[in-house]
């Protein structure tokens, strides 16, 4: 020890609070293949302590198909979403405030499905609405596919999909949001 002096002598310490010399472990992702860190746990199997340990992508695959319906009949689904509503009105009163942001839970099922309508993005602004809603609605007008069925169905989804958004923006623009 001859020649080298410790840091941890004395108050206040002299080095960082959690800073060592040996090298942290980094859990990686545990599926085959990836090298990226694994920071978002899942569960193996239903009410297990086991948990995989997926990176962000994979952890969103990993979610992908999961179904928080699944194995309720109409009713149960009901009573349970209408619970889930109840329980967190409190998150839907906080868009007023403007502390949401599109895509992160501010927009209606309806919405989610207009925006589908009109192919448009779930981050997307009014303005790129509007120019999807001008291109679709140009494109399936009656007056220029005259008889043809299906393009006045779809004339018609596309005029209801930016009614709905419409709505929703002024709306938004009303309360200030």
């Amino acid at each position: 020890m001859a020649g080298r002096r410790s840091t941890d002598w004395g108050f206040p310490r002299w080095r960082g609070y959690g800073a060592s010399r040996e090298a942290q472990q980094v859990r990686m992702c545990d599926r085959h293949g990836c090298d990226q860190p694994g920071n978002c746990p899942a569960p193996k199997s239903p009410n297990s302590r086991d948990r995989w340990y997926f990176c962000e992508r994979h952890a969103a695959e990993y979610n992908q198909g999961w179904d928080y319906f699944a194995g309720l009949d109409k009713e149960e689904a009901a009573a349970r979403a209408a619970e889930e509503q109840r329980d967190n009105s409190g998150y839907r009163e906080s868009a007023f405030h403007g502390w949401t942001g599109s895509g992160d839970g501010s927009r209606s099922r309806d919405e989610m499905r207009a925006l589908d309508v009109l192919e448009c993005d779930v981050h997307a602004e009014f303005e790129e609405v509007k120019k999807a809603y001008r291109r679709l609605a140009k494109a399936n007008h009656p007056d220029t596919n005259q008889g043809d069925k299906e393009a006045a169905a779809r004339f018609q989804a596309i005029q209801a999909a930016y009614a709905v958004l419409r709505s929703a923006e002024e709306r938004k623009t009303w309360k200030g949001v």
